[in-house]
């Protein structure tokens, strides 16, 4: 009987502990796809895990990197990954339309400042201008942000190099090395130190296309089934990730952590914080400049027509700050 007594009493004190504590809950899991995970712009969910900010929201994420935008996109709408990090603005509107079911959650990035064209040091050409039809120039996949602004260039500023998909930061720099591509892309920090060490030189800007400087071209996209089936994990990631988003550029131990998982600089680190990949490009809570984005979707044949007021309040689903 007293045994009886305690073995009760022992199964009660463990139904209390599993339903009452915190600490012995599962944390949930989310798969992230990020495009050229390399980039500053993308670090928050990568840096923002190692310094614990999503395990205080009871999440883990499953981050894995992607060749670019069309990739992360396509991984996203599959359901492979439940978000996909820092995708072009007029891809994911164009993936929306044909019926994919994705969702604008939060921006990546505002404006071109960060993306640049470079080319060999020794290279012959000094700028966009010099190029020919023997010449190439790179993006890394088709609808990426890289790929709009090359098309822009073609047709806005009348350059004559051919563009050539390329995929991400470390393949395009060894291809321009090699001289398989003559000029090729990339979103600072990566390829800065090769500035410095005088091994390339920058000849464009992503700002260079003025129609782009105040657009939201890059978002972060969520697949519509984690918004239907898990609705507060989805929330929880939203909070996390504007908490980190924030930490990002407050607390130096970021910039730490990303020089010695990059083995960059952190002087290169703090100058693409303060230069490129700014605080006020990276700002999350509104799309900007939707009309030109759809304008340019439509003379670089991404879209058809622009979307509608209501479709864009559909895809557009920022949840608000609590």
């Amino acid at each position: 009987m007293l045994r009886s007594g305690f073995i009760t009493r022992t199964v009660a004190a463990v139904l209390m502990l599993l339903g009452g504590s915190g600490l012995v809950r599962a944390d949930d899991t989310l798969k992230l796809a990020i495009g050229q995970m390399e980039a500053w712009a993308q670090q928050p969910p990568i840096l923002g895990q190692e310094a614990g900010i999503f395990k205080k929201h009871g999440l883990v994420l499953e981050n894995f990197g992607t060749q670019g935008a069309a990739e992360t996109l396509q991984t996203t709408i599959s359901g492979a990954a439940d978000i996909g990090i820092g995708i072009g603005t007029v891809g994911v509107m164009r993936a929306f339309v044909r019926g994919a079911p994705v969702r604008i959650f939060g921006g990546s990035f505002t404006g071109m400042g960060d993306i640049f064209w470079y080319v060999k040091a020794d290279s012959p050409i000094k700028s966009l201008k010099d190029t020919t039809a023997a010449n190439t120039i790179a993006y890394s996949t088709n609808g990426a942000t890289s790929h709009s602004v090359v098309r822009a260039f073609v047709s806005e500023e009348g350059i004559k190099a051919r563009p050539t998909a390329t995929g991400g930061l470390p393949s395009t720099l060894t291809q321009v090395m090699s001289g398989q591509i003559d000029i090729g892309w990339s979103v600072a920090p990566f390829g800065l130190k090769e500035v410095q060490d005088g091994k390339i030189r920058i000849i464009a800007s992503g700002n260079d296309i003025a129609s782009m400087r105040d657009q939201t071209v890059r978002v972060q996209v969520v697949n519509t089934r984690l918004i239907e089936q898990r609705k507060d994990v989805y929330l929880r990631f939203v909070a996390a990730y504007r908490e980190a988003l924030t930490w990002l550029f407050t607390d130096p131990r970021a910039f730490t952590l990303y020089s010695q998982r990059n083995k960059i600089p952190e002087s290169i680190v703090k100058l693409t914080a303060e230069k490129y990949q700014t605080r006020a490009g990276m700002q999350f809570d509104k799309i900007s400049g939707l009309e030109g984005i759809m304008d340019d979707g439509i003379k670089l044949k991404f879209l058809d027509k622009p979307l509608s007021k209501t479709q864009l309040d559909t895809l557009i689903q920022i949840p608000p700050r609590t």
